[in-house]
């Protein structure tokens, strides 16, 4: 008589990166989200490789499926009903949770604890939380008493532990691995799958290391993941990227703090030259580096060969003063200029962060230095944040201990909001300050400036062109800071925040529809004028002889009274 095979049972593992609510309550969300989580793709890998290696034992299959909020709404009530068809057996990850994501991490949680499935939430504001604070904020105790398990640090080495625990159901209410920094040689890759990456424009999240040596006050980063430099080999990444490519993924963000101080940064550039130029393989990464970077040598030059084409640089601040509350000692404003060409002449498009709201910030300052920065410092794109006393930062340590004022709806910590006191201004005018900033600085003048500068340096002109389009067209037309934006946002009327009503659905939709004509009629007459302004200088045959003169811009690209990026509240 024959035996009949038994099925595996099913254990359901499914991984949400969260969004977070605008100003309206409404989750943020695109057809296509700008940036990938590298948070999603970790997690996702290492439940994968449990998967494969069936860790829960030969009679378990291990189903793993991975959400990302920002480009994807989250089909809760299908979760809940496909892991209880099969007697309750799984676990929600909610993974990567950021400060500002936190309040929409808690309401994701809450139906699948109450329908009884078990939930983890980790990210930088549980880790940072518990490395920096005393006792655990009231947020969190909040969420730990909702029967949420608190996971702090990092994933690798203890998923197949993690998932044991929730299979058999005794997880434990905290798993805090901070200060136990894995070694990255041989782990698993972070690697997202392809349906996810072509949601993110087909940028490919990967870290090859984790670790920043410097000692910045507003860095969470260095608190969490540690000051020492811990490196992926250059055959790891090697395998990583042969992988993606072949699976028609061909641009990467190297989500490293600071590349430029990992240790094996030669050997896996080296690696990567190879792959381009002795074996054909087509890619394009971005990068993120400290100030001193092209100081090292060869660094630059191994960088663009490898296939780097665009740089993030934190520049922070002009101003000394600021820099030196910081602790930026890295930084050295009269190098700027220096560093930046560095990076021009290899035609690597450049990208910095400034941080407006320090102590010595005023009005007429940011005004100043903005200036100075147009006239002196040859960078593409300048993102402005607002100082934030992110928790798991030094800064945010401080003013917690001296009982300062810190904003209490942690939905506001996206680094646009304003959520601590400045000692000489007000919400409102340091609010106004980092909008005008923004105007300021692409400004028409300067817009022309940045595309002629492109022009004669080789560098792409409608390269630069179309990064101005995303980032300052997505804070003037779209009301919120680039990092968070994407293609076509949408919004869902059922995913407003808790607490605020449920619109009528035909208002809604009136509402919705005027929005979406308004910001993309706005957005298409720009990017127009900005495209008849390439077109220009294209056909000019006196524009590789520019210089940074005073240059009269088209009216076009002016700020239309019709087009203006809506205002918003101050905190």
């Amino acid at each position: 008589m024959s035996s009949i095979r038994q099925r595996p049972e099913k254990f359901f593992v499914d991984v949400i990166k969260p969004s977070h609510y605008d100003d309206d309550g409404y989750v943020i969300q695109w057809w296509r989200a700008f940036i990938p989580s590298n948070a999603l793709a970790c997690l996702l890998a290492l439940v994968q490789d449990c998967r494969d290696r069936r860790v829960l034992g030969n009679h378990v299959e291990i189903v793993v499926n991975g959400y990302d909020e920002c480009h994807t709404v989250i089909p809760t009530a299908g979760i809940i009903r496909r892991i209880n068809r099969r007697g309750g057996r799984g676990i929600v990850l909610i993974a990567g949770v950021q400060t500002n994501q936190f309040p929409r991490a808690m309401d994701l949680a809450r139906p699948f604890r109450a329908a009884g499935i078990p939930v983890v939430v980790g990210g930088f504001h549980v880790s940072g939380s518990l490395a920096m604070l005393p006792e655990l904020p009231a947020e969190i105790r909040a969420m730990k008493e909702m029967g949420v398990t608190l996971f702090a640090g990092e994933g690798e080495g203890r998923m197949e532990h993690l998932l044991a625990d929730a299979y058999c159901g005794r997880l434990e209410p905290v798993y805090n691995h901070l200060g136990e920094l894995p070694d990255l040689a041989g782990q698993v890759m972070p690697r997202l799958p392809r349906r996810i990456a072509r949601r993110s424009s087909f940028f490919a999240p990967l870290d090859v290391g984790r670790g920043c040596p410097f000692d910045c006050s507003f860095c969470t980063i260095i608190n969490v993941q540690g000051r020492k430099s811990r490196c992926r080999t250059a055959d790891d990444v090697e395998r990583a990227l042969r992988e993606q490519v072949a699976d028609g993924i061909h641009r990467f963000y190297f989500t490293d703090d600071n590349l430029a101080r990992n240790r094996n940064w030669e050997a896996i550039f080296d690696r990567l030259i190879a792959l381009r130029e002795q074996d054909g393989l087509r890619m394009k990464f971005l990068i993120q580096v400290d100030a001193l970077a092209h100081k090292i040598p060869r660094f630059v030059e191994k960088a663009t060969r490898a296939g780097c084409t665009r740089v993030f640089i934190g520049l922070e601040s002009v101003n000394p003063r600021n820099l030196a509350h910081a602790g930026k000692r890295q930084n050295r404003v009269s190098e700027y200029r220096e560093m930046l060409l560095a990076w021009r002449e290899r035609h690597v498009l450049t990208h910095a962060g400034y941080i407006l709201g320090f102590p010595a910030d005023t009005p007429e300052s940011i005004d100043r230095d903005i200036r100075l920065i147009q006239e002196e410092i040859p960078v593409d794109i300048l993102q402005f944040f607002l100082l934030t006393a992110l928790p798991g930062s030094a800064d945010h340590r401080a003013v917690y201990e001296q009982g300062e004022w810190l904003e209490p709806d942690l939905n506001q910590y996206d680094l646009e909001h304003v959520t601590i006191r400045h000692p000489t201004m007000d919400a409102r005018t340091l609010r106004d300050m980092y909008d005008r900033a923004w105007h300021q600085y692409y400004s028409p003048e300067h817009v022309q400036t940045l595309l002629r500068r492109a022009h004669v340096l080789g560098a792409g002109v409608r390269h630069v062109a179309a990064a101005i389009l995303a980032y300052y067209g997505a804070y003037r037309f779209e009301a919120l800071h680039p990092l968070q934006c994407g293609l076509l946002r949408r919004r869902v009327r059922r995913t407003r925040r808790p607490g605020l009503p449920r619109e009528n659905l035909l208002l809604f939709c009136l509402r919705e529809a005027w929005r979406i004509g308004r910001t993309y009629t706005g957005l298409g007459r720009y990017a127009l004028a900005v495209d008849r302004l390439v077109r220009q200088i294209e056909r000019d045959p006196q524009a590789k002889a520019y210089t940074d003169a005073t240059i009269r811009p088209p009216a076009t690209l002016g700020h239309d009274c019709h087009d203006a990026r809506p205002a918003r509240p101050a905190a």
